[in-house]
């Protein structure tokens, strides 16, 4: 029986329907464009598989048998619906009609700073849609493997080396402390800034990151006395203590009334800039609602920062 199916030929699939629909050898022959000669020989092939004449002769036409009468509506919705499986998707939607949960993962940053704009984009197109905002603990790519998430907000270090990437906005970080700050009261140098106690934010937990390195090439080293999660954690306390917060600078785009009362300033030296990128599987790529989905994301972003 396994063998057999191997075996199977779709081919025959859409010849059947078309002899048991057009009930004649020629007539079938002209439905899928062959010679007579050809149709012939699959009717033999088809009669051959499921060991019945299908179509005999009753005077100078065919007539169906008791078999093919019973399978003949079966057989054109299997042909249709192959049909439909296998033809290439369609590149037309109808966003309107689009009736889909939709799962973002990204940090709290994005969150707060894109996340009004983007449910407005989306559902005044799509207000059947429904959006989920999903944390992200970590850098697991396996979500999005699953299809547990349809787009992930981030950088790319760490992830999965076949994701498909599309840049939002170049980053960099920036120092931030308390409006009236003794280290604001002149410009901020090395020394100035590594003399402060500081207020780090990481989800592994980790005291140091890129300015550290900057500093160690300095000869300088930077006390970090606390570590938070996410960056609206470390601006909170920088805002309400002297610790320095190192954020990127793009958290200040946001309207969180939090950020009232905390100055932001250029750090005294060099860090990589940070590419924040909208990551997803490539078996997504020619999903058409996946495709708009992307789009809207990645076109709303880049408006919300060119008016930042």
């Amino acid at each position: 029986m396994i063998e057999a199916m191997n075996n199977l030929d779709l081919n025959l699939l859409g010849a059947l329907d078309a002899l048991l629909s057009a009930g004649s050898v020629t007539g079938a022959a002209r439905k899928l464009s062959l010679s007579s000669s050809a149709m012939s020989r699959t009717l033999t092939r088809l009669r051959t598989v499921t060991g019945d004449p299908l179509l005999v002769r009753a005077g100078r036409g065919l007539v169906p048998t008791p078999r093919a009468i019973e399978m003949r509506d079966v057989v054109h919705r299997l042909a249709r619906d192959v049909r439909a499986v296998l033809a290439p998707q369609a590149g037309e939607i109808d966003i309107a009609q689009i009736d889909r949960i939709f799962t973002i993962r990204a940090g709290e940053g994005f969150v707060e700073m894109f996340s009004a704009p983007l449910v407005t984009a989306i559902l005044a197109s799509a207000p059947r849609a429904r959006l989920r905002f999903a944390p992200k603990p970590d850098k697991n790519a396996e979500p999005l493997r699953e299809g547990q998430i349809d787009l992930e907000i981030g950088v790319l270090g760490g992830f999965a080396p076949e994701l498909r990437t599309r840049l939002i906005f170049r980053d960099r970080f920036v120092g931030a402390a308390r409006a009236g700050h003794p280290v604001l009261a002149n410009t901020v140098t090395p020394e100035s800034y590594a003399a402060c106690r500081h207020v780090a934010a990481s989800r592994r937990g980790v005291f140091t990151g890129p300015v550290d390195d900057a500093f160690a090439e300095l000869g300088l080293h930077r006390e970090t006395v606390v570590v938070v999660p996410g960056f609206s954690d470390a601006l909170r306390i920088a805002r309400r203590s002297d610790l320095i917060a190192l954020v990127p600078g793009s958290c200040f785009k946001s309207n969180d009334p939090g950020l009232d009362g905390i100055s932001q300033f250029q750090l005294p030296v060099q860090t990589p800039e940070i590419a924040v990128l909208a990551m997803w599987h490539p078996r997504m790529d020619a999903d058409p609602v996946h495709r708009w989905l992307r789009g809207t994301v990645i076109d709303v972003c880049h408006q919300v920062v060119a008016e930042g």
